[in-house]
């Protein structure tokens, strides 16, 4: 059940711990200096990287792999059966990366046939109390899901977004990079890189450039992404016509690149704009400080 980690020499961890009331079923493997709490479940299937915390009561099963230094607290489940009345007992798996947070009730599904039958989440996530990872969803890294997020099947969350409390996303709804999904949002279609929506009936509010500024982008690039950003949304002629003028006014950019890719790429849901082009200019106007 235990399995040394070559990041990790024996000498540097301390003694795996399993608590006795912890049912840890033959063939998981745990990995070197984790510590299992009262009344956890940990299948067979399950891989779980060095140094993992697993407080009480969390359950983990299926073909579940986990990096190292996760974190797990009361009442998450994580590899039970996706909630999609098409599975039918297909093989299918959850990769989870390393220095994960889950907190109190958090659950995460494994994928679908109709989807790759993989979720994953990448490195140094954290998910809040409540947060719900579907079937098929890939989160980047670096993400936050606060209370209560929830995402659809097969949502996809670029690095170093944030999915706001007590919001959904939308099956099939890409969220781009650096994206910031306000409190209490319902999101039905993409959100581009560095976008920042809010509502209801969620509509693009501007660019996450608080973020932007704490992730040490450059101010160079940060005026640029407005300017295409303004182009794309308030500029005339069609959506190909305005993101073609972005390409030959900005392409070349690495951040405005990011959106050029995101907006040509093949998606399921269309793009989540502002409500109106006045919004556009008031939206950019205020966030030029």
């Amino acid at each position: 059940m235990s399995a040394d980690n070559p990041d990790h020499p024996a000498a540097d961890v301390p003694e795996t711990q399993i608590h006795p009331s912890a049912i840890v079923e033959p063939g998981a493997i745990i990995g070197a200096g984790s510590r299992i709490g009262p009344f956890c479940l940990i299948g067979s299937g399950v891989e779980l990287g060095a140094g993992a915390v697993l407080h009480s009561h969390v359950v983990i099963t299926g073909a579940t792999r986990i990096g190292r230094g996760f974190r797990a607290f009361p009442f998450a489940v994580i590899g039970h059966q996706p909630q999609d009345l098409k599975y039918r007992g297909e093989p299918n798996r959850i990769e989870i990366g390393r220095d994960v947070t889950v907190r109190e009730h958090v659950t995460i599904n494994p994928g679908t046939e109709g989807g790759g039958a993989m979720t994953s989440v990448g490195d140094r996530v954290l998910l809040m109390v409540g947060a719900h990872v579907a079937h098929d969803c890939h989160v980047g890294n670096d993400c936050i899901l606060v209370n209560n997020a929830t995402l659809g099947g097969h949502v996809r969350i670029g690095d170093h977004a944030i999915i706001g409390g007590l919001s959904a996303v939308h099956q099939w709804v890409r969220i781009g990079p650096h994206a910031m999904i306000g409190g209490m949002s319902g999101v039905e279609a993409d959100v581009i890189p560095f976008g920042t929506v809010t509502g209801d009936r969620a509509h693009l509010a501007g660019l996450n450039i608080v973020g932007m500024k704490r992730r040490g982008f450059s101010r160079d690039d940060m005026h640029a992404l407005r300017a295409a950003y303004r182009r794309l949304f308030q500029g005339d002629g069609t959506q190909a016509d305005r993101l073609a003028a972005v390409v030959a006014e900005f392409g070349g950019n690495p951040v405005v690149d990011q959106l050029i890719d995101f907006v040509r790429a093949e998606a399921d849901r269309t793009l989540t704009r502002p409500r109106a082009r006045t919004e556009v200019a008031r939206t950019e106007v205020d966030g030029a400080s």
